[in-house]
């Protein structure tokens, strides 16, 4: 249905796709594999009119196609689903999902009730029971992937392009999705599937379509495929997972909290956070697992001073008692957090990797009250060097760079403080296994040295594979804490999961 001739894509200083060739199949659904900067997503913005300045040929049903724009695409037939979210904060979800294809009366005003209807038919569809007046900015990263996803059903596409559509969503939406998408093959649609997560590609691909540092590699069928297999296909030689080695270690004090609470910021008779007390030790990993809304990045921000008119309880850091205004006080005090959303809280997209990572530590590098080129440029360079962030130079662009390169500068800005306690929340969303195994890598060295650290994920694989300790969040509160000796998936989960029997006795 969609095929791809010798596509070439050059961005400043970068040749980000080179001669690429694939197809795109009617009725079937084709993973796109490949490692963080091997082009998937720049190819895709092509497919679907975001890039229109490209060498090579599209050809849509045996037809040669240019597109000039997203709607050029959609008009011909095809949809895309982006990792990066593209929504307007300060819309409701109904404004979101009509932009640009509003239904209008006979008098040519906006049929808000028409649209507010298909609206909720298309969250009920993706099991999303929210008013569809709510903005955006009201909703969490997994909701709003949702929202994308509704975005994408509104229009009769015929080829649908999804960009790591789950990265952010629960496994009861994933489930969602996947029912979705089987009836859109059933329905003949070509889907064009996205994810780092190769397990989801088992249950859902079809086929497979390999791109490796801008280059079409090969292309197969799903059957016969194992994990280990697609891997070599995407990185060219075998990964060794990486695992936190099991010890009895014994970890001196640093973070201490107790009964923190956090006040609901609508229902103030609420709390997100109930009563939690727990620690963290020098050089421990802790691993924090909940489902969607069970407060895991209420509480690293609160931990971060985000949250102080509304949050109460005892925090000590080295045994002495703090109490943070504002997230600089955090910082002063050896605190540091990377970001759920990278792109949103993370980085200034618009600035250079030099400066991304240097916002954090201006003191350091003035000289006389100015800026040191020099000592900026040093800076940058060793972090560039030490996490091996794949840049043509210090100076490029951070929203040229791919998702894991990005998240790596983040991670750059953050070690620039020289923090007692890092706190990481889903520190590998939306990255390849090579680059969580670089994250991985990085986090136990962090560890080894005696830096305390907290992970916040979504991934049980990931928080049982580099956790000393785990602590389990259920709607708020502190339901479960285990060594990781005494860890399992099963028993994770089922701390995890609400107590529907205590729920019914609540009613």
């Amino acid at each position: 249905m969609l095929v791809a001739e010798n596509i070439t894509k050059r961005f400043t200083g970068v040749t980000a796709l080179d001669q690429v060739c694939l197809e795109f199949l009617a009725g079937q659904v084709t993973a796109v594999i490949g490692e963080n900067g091997a082009g998937k997503s720049t190819l895709m913005k092509i497919l679907s009119g975001v890039y229109p300045d490209y060498e090579g040929q599209i050809r849509y049903n045996g037809e040669p196609v240019r597109f000039n724009s997203i709607r050029d695409a959609q008009a011909c037939g095809i949809a895309i689903i982006h990792q990066e979210l593209n929504l307007i904060p300060y819309l409701s979800i109904t404004e979101n999902i009509f932009l640009g294809r509003e239904i209008t009366t006979r008098w040519g005003t906006l049929d808000q009730k028409a649209m507010r209807l298909k609206t909720r038919e298309l969250l009920e569809k993706l099991k999303l029971s929210i008013d569809p007046d709510t903005l955006i900015v009201e909703l969490k990263v997994g909701q709003q992937q949702v929202v994308e996803i509704a975005k994408a059903l509104l229009v009769e596409s015929e080829v649908i392009i999804m960009d790591e559509p789950t990265s952010a969503i629960s496994e009861s939406e994933v489930a969602v999705l996947f029912s979705i998408i089987n009836d859109l093959r059933s329905e003949n649609k070509a889907i064009v599937y996205i994810s780092h997560k190769l397990d989801e590609l088992f249950t859902i691909a079809d086929r497979y379509v390999v791109l490796r540092d801008g280059k079409s590699i090969e292309s197969g069928s799903m059957q016969g495929i194992d994990h280990d297999t697609l891997i070599r296909k995407m990185v060219g030689r075998d990964i060794k997972s990486i695992r936190r080695q099991s010890a009895d270690r014994v970890h001196t004090p640093l973070l201490s909290v107790e009964n923190l609470c956090l006040k609901h910021p609508v229902r103030v008779q609420e709390n997100q956070l109930k009563n939690l007390s727990f620690d963290v030790g020098r050089g421990e990993v802790v691993g924090i697992f909940g489902l969607m809304g069970a407060g895991r990045t209420e509480l690293l921000e609160t931990l971060f001073g985000l949250h102080p008119k509304r949050s109460s309880g005892t925090v000590r850091i080295d045994n002495q008692q703090v109490q943070f205004k504002a997230p600089i006080d955090a910082i002063k005090s050896g605190l540091a957090l990377v970001p759920e959303d990278r792109k949103k809280d993370g980085l200034v997209l618009g600035m250079d990797v030099q400066t991304n990572i240097s916002l954090t530590a201006l003191e350091n590098i003035e000289q006389t009250g100015l800026l040191s080129q020099k000592k900026e440029a040093t800076l940058a360079k060793k972090y560039i060097a030490d996490l091996r962030i794949k840049t043509p130079s210090e100076k490029q662009t951070a929203k040229n760079l791919s998702g894991g390169n990005q998240q790596k500068i983040v991670l750059s800005k953050w070690l620039a403080t020289s923090p007692k306690l890092l706190m990481l929340d889903e520190p590998t969303r939306g990255i390849d296994v090579n680059a969580k195994n670089e994250i991985y890598k990085l986090i136990l060295q962090l560890a080894d040295e005696g830096m305390g650290i907290i992970v916040v994920s979504s991934e049980l694989p990931e928080i049982l594979a580099i956790s000393d300790r785990i602590i389990v969040l259920c709607e708020g509160s502190l339901t479960a804490e285990m060594a990781i000796a005494d860890a399992s998936e099963d028993s994770i989960l089922k701390a995890a999961i609400p107590d529907i029997k205590s729920e019914r006795a609540k009613e």
